[in-house]
């Protein structure tokens, strides 16, 4: 039996209104930012676009890979999760962006050498999507290469939703000395770290000879190769990508002990943030001067915020982005 011509409106107007429902539901489910948690590793996109996953299983310690800036722009070093051409192949340990340190009670949690500690996942306490933020927090125990647990940590990473041109995230972490004293030790090995895009450093490898090069500054003004060792509240590195000017900046938060930090920043892409380096750093004779002790069930917490730009320093406000950091965080 044919359809009347109103019946067959109606149903059209139906049929467009439940696909658009459709649609906007689809669309709903893409934005904003988005965690799947996987067997080995927790997927994080922001609108419909991967950024990073959060790898923690089976590895020397979590680290986040790749990690993806504005127009889906590579801000990390592939090695050695992948090789590719262009690549250098050294500091195996430099996984992607990362936090250890390579004197925990003695223990190397820094390297990949012979008898290095690991830091092994032990449960999440949250991952959750959300509209503004997606949220990772996870337990972890730092163990030494003869299976004894030196301590245990709790992190949090919290992805905010921003617009395409740039990425905003805060590593935070608390360290207990949930097994007896806790020394952080002197070292120039660590902390809070990332190995940047070969073709950011400030010095060149051989396959980009020639080619632009990146830049460092930081908060007081100090530049490039004069950086390293030097303390600042945040520092900003940058340089080219696929023809494209991109940085990271890393922000220390007024709070976290010993502010403003040292800065472990390298010409080679190396870029950490490090608050127990100081006869290193410093060229102290006393090599315990930097070390940092945390008494038996207590802990210790540090704060971060990455920030990932377009341009330079300047292009991508990144002193003013500070400012809105210390003062959105004050607590």
């Amino acid at each position: 039996m044919p359809m009347h011509p109103k019946n067959s409106l109606t149903f059209t107007i139906a049929a467009a209104l439940t696909c658009c429902g459709f649609a906007a539901v689809a669309q709903d489910s893409k934005s904003g930012v988005r965690l799947t948690e996987l067997a080995d590793r927790v997927r994080v996109e922001i609108n419909g676009q991967l950024f990073t996953e959060y790898v923690f299983k089976d590895v020397p310690r979590p680290f986040c890979y790749p990690l993806l800036g504005p127009a889906g722009l590579p801000m990390t070093r592939n090695f050695p999760m992948k090789e590719v051409p262009g690549e250098d192949r050294d500091h195996k340990h430099h996984r992607s962006l990362w936090f250890t340190h390579g004197a925990v009670n003695g223990v190397d949690f820094w390297s990949e050498a012979r008898d290095f500690g690991k830091i092994v996942h032990d449960g999440f306490a949250e991952v959750s999507s959300g509209k503004d933020m997606g949220v990772i927090r996870s337990r972890n125990k730092w163990v030494a290469a003869d299976g004894k647990v030196v301590c245990t940590d709790e992190l949090t990473l919290r992805v905010y939703n921003r617009p395409a041109n740039e990425r905003l995230f805060d590593y935070d972490i608390t360290i207990h000395a949930s097994n007896g004293e806790l020394t952080f030790g002197d070292t120039k090995e660590g902390s809070m770290a990332i190995r940047l895009n070969e073709t950011m450093r400030l010095k060149p490898n051989k396959d980009n000879a020639g080619k632009p090069t990146g830049r460092i500054v930081n908060s007081d003004g100090v530049r490039d190769g004069a950086t390293w060792g030097k303390r600042a509240a945040w520092c900003d590195y940058h340089g080219p990508v696929e023809g494209k000017t991109v940085g990271v900046a890393i922000f220390d938060h007024p709070q976290n002990p010993r502010h403003p930090t040292w800065w472990h920043v390298r010409d080679y892409g190396l870029f950490a943030a490090n608050p127990f380096g100081r006869h290193d750093f410093e060229s102290l004779p006393d090599k315990t001067a930097g070390n940092l002790v945390v008494p038996a069930g207590k802990s210790v917490s540090f704060r971060y915020r990455f920030y990932i730009h377009e341009g330079d320093e300047k292009q991508g406000k990144v002193a003013e982005r500070y400012a809105e950091y210390t003062k959105n965080t004050a607590k």
